[in-house]
This record gives C-alpha cells, sequence and structure tokens, in this order.
C-alpha cells in the first residue's frame, strides 16, 4: 500500500469519527430538546389582598419548579423568565364579566459563572438585582410577592362583586447565540399555572 493510499484511508476514517460524533451530539440535543425542562409543580399556593390608604395590594405565593435540566439550562447562559398575571374581574348578570384590571409582573432570573451566584431581577425592588447561593434560595425570592399595588379603590367604586385572579408563568429569555441556533426547534421553555380566583375585599 502507498503512503498516499494510507493517507486517504486515515483522512476517510477520521470524517467518519467526526460525523459519528456530530450525530451523536445532534441526538442528545434533540433528546434535551424533547425532554420537560420545568418538569414539576407550578401552582400559587396562596394569594390575597389587602387595602391601604385606598390602594389594592397583593401577596402571593408561588412554586416554581426546581429540576437539573432548569440548573443546566442556567449555567449555560440561558435567562428564564418569571411572570405573574393579575386580573381584576366585575361580575355582570346577564353579560360577560367586565375587566377592571390587568397588570403584569415581570422578573428574570439567570445565573452568573464568575461569581458562582443566581442573579433574580425585580422591579419591585427598584433597579438593584439580587444575587442567591443556591437555585432554591432564588426560586423562593420569585415566588414570594409581597405589597404589590394592583389598583385603587375608585377603580372599584362601582357597585357589584369583584374578583381577582392570578397566574404563574415560566418562560425562555435571553439566549447566548450557541444556544440559539442549537434549540430553535424548541418551544418546551414556557410553562404556566392555573388561575387561582378569589372575591375581592371591599
Amino acid at each position: 500500500m502507498t503512503i498516499t493510499k494510507r493517507v486517504q484511508r486515515c483522512v476517510a476514517a477520521a470524517r467518519v469519527t467526526m460525523v459519528a460524533g456530530v450525530l451523536a451530539l445532534l441526538v442528545a440535543m434533540a433528546s434535551i430538546a424533547r425532554a420537560d425542562p420545568l418538569a414539576g409543580a407550578l401552582e400559587i399556593q396562596s394569594a390575597f389582598v389587602n387595602v391601604s390608604s385606598g390602594v389594592y395590594q397583593l401577596h402571593v405565593r408561588i412554586r416554581y419548579p426546581r429540576n437539573d435540566e432548569t440548573v443546566a439550562a442556567l449555567r449555560d447562559g440561558v435567562t428564564l423568565s418569571y411572570k405573574l398575571d393579575v386580573e381584576v374581574l366585575r361580575s355582570r348578570r346577564y353579560w360577560t364579566n367586565a375587566g377592571v384590571a390587568a397588570v403584569t409582573l415581570q422578573r428574570q432570573l439567570s445565573y452568573h459563572s464568575v461569581s458562582e451566584r443566581y442573579v433574580v431581577r425585580d422591579p419591585l425592588g427598584g433597579s438593584e438585582q439580587k444575587t442567591y447561593p443556591t437555585l432554591e434560595e432564588a426560586l423562593s425570592d420569585l415566588g414570594n410577592v409581597e405589597g404589590w399595588p394592583i389598583l385603587v379603590a375608585s377603580q372599584v367604586a362601582e357597585e357589584g362583586e369583584y374578583t381577582v385572579r392570578v397566574r404563574a408563568g415560566i418562560s425562555q429569555g435571553r439566549l447566548t447565540d450557541a444556544l440559539r441556533v442549537l434549540m430553535f426547534w424548541s418551544d418546551d421553555w414556557q410553562r404556566q399555572s392555573e388561575w387561582y380566583a378569589w372575591s375581592l375585599p371591599r
């Protein structure tokens, strides 16, 4: 066998090995994409409002899921968005309920690889961000909403029964360029809880 043929065979073998490696990587990425990255309980555990100086303030406890896929995604540079939807409705006897107020609280969770801490950006806390050493602590903070103003008394001055309901959600936020290419086919990073509703105190 000539040296040229030997080189050609080595090159061909290297190409086969490279293709096999790429295929294995694609299969693994597809498996990750099909997996449920936000599996687990996402639910509103409790919610109520109190009235202070004519302002209705919301208090909510949310249980957000924590799993290995979420940890891996955050450490790979994915920013997750945590949303709390709030609606206030007035009951109408012969028509659909009237919408009185609809507001959304949007917060973000990311991982800072240099400090190895989880970062929560929360508009309730102004421009400052909070950091936590563990994901559990960060999710506990995200799941605790205290005294968020959602409407004023003048908005519910009309006679009738009012209902307030809340719903929590998680979605995929900012991606790194590499992950944007690899995960363009996946829409698994979206979850919403059931609506949690109760009568608004007057």
